[in-house]
């Protein structure tokens, strides 16, 4: 791996985005957290284990990379998010799949999300099947379940099948993160706009709390491309989420992504998970194109 990609720009880890006058951060996290649906185990998706002991790697995921030690849980933090209370970057890199280099065949997606000093925090694998992901291609609707280093489901991400199209302003693109899987924690909603991709950022009670906007082309040669948070009134920015240069090679001959998220380092571990989540509707919306797609549009 790139020491560009485990290393991201300024700011360093430990320092605090910039905020209104006055800021003293975000409040944290919000009491009567509501308790997990009956029944819930926290069991990953068909196919992935569930130890009950910590594990040094995730199944799918690359050996030899060191797993986050698991904080102590702050009182009345959803279970797994624990590890986001003491970060303010998360680093994500898609995993390379020889059969869709080779072949073109669409297969579910695999990242690794890790901090800034390269160690592995969460796993995330999509979950759809061959026809969605072939027939659909980047548009396709998506479960993403997001594994901790025990094998246990701690985020999952449901994405409807939407409009793609900037023309008409309804049926947009939209995500919900639950934490636990079934309590939802926030949501993402695109805001329509002709020109400029603009997202909002909602609580579980789809208040609206932070913007997020990207450049008019969201393509960069050899330079990243940055989606920046801003306060609801587009005048501060307390964060970013950038799609990563990743070379020459690999960003033409596969559509695997290296993305950076920043965010205040006292920001609630629930909106920490829902710009997790805008992080992944970003990919599929404006990077998840195939190079076949691609170069069929080029000619």
């Amino acid at each position: 791996m790139d020491k560009q990609n485990v290393q991201m720009n300024d700011p360093h880890p430990g320092t605090q985005l910039p905020g209104p006058p006055g800021y003293t951060g975000y409040p944290g996290t919000q009491a009567g957290y509501p308790v997990p649906p009956a029944g819930y185990s926290g069991a990953g998706p068909v196919g992935f284990p569930v130890p009950y002991q910590p594990v040094t790697s995730q199944p799918g995921a690359p050996a030899g990379v060191p797993w986050m030690p698991a904080p102590s849980p702050p009182l009345n933090c959803p279970p797994g998010l624990e590890y986001l209370t003491q970060i303010d970057q998360l680093l994500i890199h898609q995993q390379i799949e020889l059969l869709e280099v080779l072949t073109g065949f669409e297969t579910c997606n695999k990242y690794e999300i890790k901090n800034s000093l390269g160690q592995r925090i969460y796993f995330a694998a999509e979950d759809t099947d061959c026809c969605t992901r072939n027939c659909c291609g980047p548009s396709r609707p998506f479960t993403m379940r997001i594994l901790d280093n025990t094998g246990r489901e701690v985020i999952t991400l449901e994405r409807p099948l939407r409009c793609t199209s900037c023309c008409f302003p309804c049926c947009l693109q939209e995500i919900e993160i639950q934490a636990p899987p079934g309590v939802p924690v926030g949501y993402v909603t695109q805001t329509w706009h002709p020109c400029l991709p603009k997202f909002t950022l909602q609580n579980e009670r789809r208040e609206d709390v932070l913007r997020l906007t990207g450049p008019c082309i969201v393509c960069s040669c050899c330079a990243d491309v940055d989606f920046e948070i801003k306060s609801l009134d587009d005048r501060y920015v307390v964060g970013k989420i950038s799609k990563q240069w990743t070379g020459l090679v690999r960003e033409l001959f596969t559509d695997v992504d290296n993305f950076g998220i920043q965010f205040p380092l006292d920001l609630d571990v629930k909106m920490k998970a829902v710009m997790l989540g805008a992080c992944f509707l970003i990919d599929f919306m404006f990077f998840e194109m195939t190079r076949n797609e691609q170069r069929a549009g080029v000619w």
